[in-house]
């Protein structure tokens, strides 16, 4: 095979194993909320049911005000090509969300554009019950694509079932 040849695969597509996915947001940043919404707007086009729980700093993401201003954490943030000090300076976390978001309207919608597609497709968007009253949020507080306010006991039945991913976000 030559340097610059394209090797393609014999393998036959993808059996999926498991028919569900459970998704739990629980950062509301760009970098947690991109990976959340491609999966969920993946998963029913792969016929597959997909359960999204938003809770804690996750769960302002699906706010009214939120999912218009998510941001990327500037501090403690190993995967942005900025040393941790500069982070530090004021304005730097709208700089890099401003960043960010210009490299990411190259490849996808924005965040509620992304989450509605989502819904659209099929995912199931919950809010923490908990969480909303930790945080003082009420439900007229919430983007309408959420379907319901659930707490641990529902996202356990969902993340237990057999047929289940879950994965942490």
């Amino acid at each position: 095979m030559t340097k610059n040849s394209v090797q393609t695969s014999t393998k036959p597509p993808i059996q999926l194993q498991k028919n569900k996915l459970v998704l739990v947001v629980s950062r509301g940043t760009l970098d947690a909320i991109y990976p959340a919404l491609v999966l969920a707007t993946t998963a029913p086009s792969m016929d597959m049911e997909c359960d999204v729980y938003f809770t804690f700093w996750g769960l302002k993401a699906i706010t009214k005000k939120g999912i218009m201003n998510v941001k990327i954490g500037s501090v403690g943030n190993p995967g942005l090509p900025l040393p941790n000090v500069i982070g530090m300076i004021p304005g730097m976390t709208e700089m890099a969300t401003k960043m960010m978001n210009s490299r990411i309207k190259k490849y996808w919608p924005g965040p509620y554009e992304m989450l509605k597609m989502a819904k659209d497709a099929g995912a199931r968007i919950h809010a923490c019950s908990p969480t909303m009253g930790f945080m003082g949020i009420s439900e007229g507080d919430l983007i309408p694509e959420v379907e319901d306010i659930v707490g641990a006991s529902a996202f356990l039945g969902w993340a237990t079932d057999p047929q289940a991913v879950t994965l942490f976000i």
